[in-house]
């Protein structure tokens, strides 16, 4: 008997044990899809081309630590003085030529960035590491053929004058050529392959920042021949003349521009970081793409406010929700007040509140803040023209610490689970194409084109029903199942479209799904666009409009209540957990429709609102009265059974003093 009991025993001890494994590989499988360690915000830490010692390091490692920062992207620029004319007559500060300096991916560089990722790891920060100095993509090893390219100026060369290596110049790279990117590449993999420590980081691209006269002109070798073999006519007599007078053709141009750019660049980039161990973090933003698609091949998609409009963090988190993506990542703050430089290290908390809760009203879960310059101990005078100031000595630094606690706070409620989604709206990817450039008042630096889609709004009238965008790539992904469209981690009930310009094969599919079951309100009858039109185009329209699901009026095909209704609703985001429990963040009403820039003390509130909203879950109808007090957002949290928390996210900031808004300055 007692063999039997110690085999018994055994028997047990060896099933709990691997309950146990089981248990762990689960938690561990977890973890490896948590990018970071906590939801604490990171900071982009400008380091300039200046000799960066040990201690210097640890010292501002430990600050941010202190500060509740959960760790720092390295980015690397220009040594002072390559701007000191500018610096002396604004800001009275001297920066003499440096020669000290650690060469750019020399052994010394590479020494100096090790022993930082490793410090960083033992104190328990992330370390990410922007792969280049400053941005776009350059290097000093660019031959001109594989530089970024312009129909019709062979002359034409983009030089990236503010990299870590000036006074040389790096060329930018032709973001068409998958060539290109691997001579780009090259150099960079040798350095960062010697960098790789025992904690996994992140590698990280910047937005879509090629100067041109003209951005119907980016071009690449081949360019002609390709566009013959896509659309059987040739490019180039429209070229001579322009595309501006030809928006068929620019459509056309587009989507083999979207290719390309896909193919030479962003595929290239992702797949590299894997190579190397690491994550891709990526803002598409700009990009001569269809950015939906685009961003949803980073393993974190990132967007970027205020020099961006928080609305435009919709597209990014909608790409995330529909493609798998957990995390949406901002590069938040940048040019807040105005570029470059206006009220720089006169920030003030309630303003960063304002535009931080804006964000994650558009699905924003995880912030960058930028940033935080290299500074050594003991000294306070270094800045970095387009960012707001995170450091010791800046207007910030009391209230810092209870900051970021809330922005931690709100973000890991964000991360849990995944977005809650109703209703889909085509995104207006054709129209914009379509359009060409935007009117002078709406373009600023880097902004040109319509097909940025900096400036679109999911319809009004939709926003209790917490919509997100859909594309061409996405419907072409998506699976019908109980009469919704599944995909990523979305499922819609309903697609809604209002556009003047679709594409033949969303046309298609929609008539697919149409026939499966999607309900789909067609606001009004699209176009082809394109040059060569299709004679099924009117057909495949008309088949659409046949079914008895689609219809021109939302209310006709809609059988449910909003998730959230009221006489005027804030901007908000709604996640919703593997149980069905929902956290919905109600962002405070001045964060609603921010627009860049904003003036300094726009978040200033001295009135607590009084609103009640109708909430639907999970078949139940709740009438919520909610208090939004001064600068404060509002986190509920509704059980599967309908009980309602009011989760504590409390912050108040100091009251802001009201500026007036700065003119803008242009340097560059």
């Amino acid at each position: 008997m007692g063999l039997f009991q110690n085999i018994y025993c055994g028997l047990r001890f060896i099933i709990v044990i691997l309950m146990t494994m089981s248990n762990c590989k689960g938690i561990y499988s977890q973890e490896l899809n948590t990018f970071y360690s906590s939801s604490k915000p990171m900071a982009r830490w400008f380091w300039f081309a200046t000799k960066i010692k040990k201690e210097d390091v640890s010292f501002q490692l430990d600050w941010a630590k202190a500060n509740h920062f959960g760790g720092l992207e390295i980015a690397w620029l220009y040594p002072l003085y390559r701007y000191k004319e500018w610096y002396a007559r604004d800001y009275n500060r001297q920066y003499p030529v440096d020669t000290t300096a650690q060469k750019w991916l020399s052994v010394d560089w590479i020494d100096i960035v090790k022993y930082t990722k490793k410090y960083a790891d033992s104190i328990g920060l992330s370390c990410d590491f922007t792969y280049g100095s400053a941005w776009p993509a350059a290097e000093l090893n660019i031959p001109r053929e594989y530089g970024t390219q312009i129909y019709g100026d062979s002359s034409f060369a983009q030089m990236l004058t503010f990299s870590w290596a000036w006074p040389q110049t790096m060329r930018v790279i032709n973001h068409l050529d998958p060539k290109a990117f691997k001579i780009f590449s090259k150099p960079l993999e040798s350095a960062f392959k010697k960098l790789k420590t025992s904690k996994k980081n992140c590698l990280f691209t910047d937005s879509w920042e090629i100067k041109l006269n003209s951005k119907n002109k980016l071009w690449t070798p081949g360019f002609d021949r390709a566009f013959y073999r896509k659309f059987n006519y040739s490019i180039i007599p429209y070229m001579q003349v322009g595309l501006d007078s030809f928006p068929d053709v620019r459509y056309d141009y587009m989507l083999l521009l979207d290719d390309l750019v896909t193919k030479g660049f962003y595929k290239p980039f992702v797949k590299k970081c894997r190579k190397l161990g690491a994550w891709s973090r990526v803002q598409c933003l700009g990009a001569p793409a269809d950015i939906m698609t685009t961003y949803s091949l980073p393993d974190i998609p990132e967007t970027e406010a205020m020099l961006n409009n928080p609305n435009y963090a919709k597209i990014v988190s909608s790409s995330a929700s529909l493609s798998g993506k957990k995390l949406v990542s901002s590069e938040s703050f940048t040019c807040m007040y105005g570029f470059p430089a206006t009220y720089l290290r006169k920030e003030q908390t309630a303003d960063l509140k304002m535009v931080a809760d804006a964000l994650f009203a558009n699905g924003v879960n995880q912030h960058v803040y930028i940033g935080m310059p290299y500074n050594p101990k003991g000294s306070d005078t270094i800045d970095f023209f387009s960012t707001c100031y995170f450091g010791p000595g800046g207007s910030l630094a009391d209230e810092l610490p209870s900051f970021n606690q809330y922005v931690e706070k709100v973000s890991g409620l964000l991360q849990q689970g995944r977005t809650y989604t109703d209703v889909a709206v085509y995104i207006p990817y054709e129209d914009a194409v379509m359009k060409g450039a935007y009117p002078p008042e709406r373009q600023r630096v880097w902004v040109w084109g319509e097909y940025e889609l900096r400036y679109i709004r999911t319809p009004d009238a939709l926003a209790g029903y917490h919509p997100l965008w859909i594309n061409r790539h996405f419907l072409d992904k998506g699976k019908m199942s109980n009469g919704k469209l599944k995909l990523g981690d979305a499922e819609f009930s309903l697609i809604y479209i209002d556009v003047q310009y679709m594409d033949i094969r969303a046309l298609k599919r929609l008539c697919a799904l149409a026939k499966e079951g999607l309900k789909i309100c067609l606001k009004r009858s699209p176009r082809q666009p394109g040059l060569n039109k299709s004679k099924d185009y009117f057909e495949l329209l008309h088949l659409l409009k046949s079914y008895t699901n689609v219809s021109e009026q939302f209310s006709q095909i809609i059988d449910h209540p909003p998730l959230i209704k009221g006489d005027s609703l804030p901007e908000y985001w709604c996640r919703v957990t593997s149980n069905g429990t929902k956290y919905i963040f109600l962002a405070q009403w001045p964060s609603k429709n921010l627009e860049y820039p904003v003036y300094s003390g726009q978040s200033f509130a001295s009135r607590t609102q009084k609103v009640s909203f109708e909430i639907s879950s999970n078949g139940r109808t709740l009438n919520v009265p909610v208090e939004f007090k001064p600068y404060q957002s509002v986190m509920l949290k509704i059980s599967p059974k309908g009980n309602v928390e009011f989760v504590d996210i409390q912050f108040t900031p100091k009251d802001p003093v009201i500026r007036p808004k700065e003119p803008q300055k242009m340097y560059f």
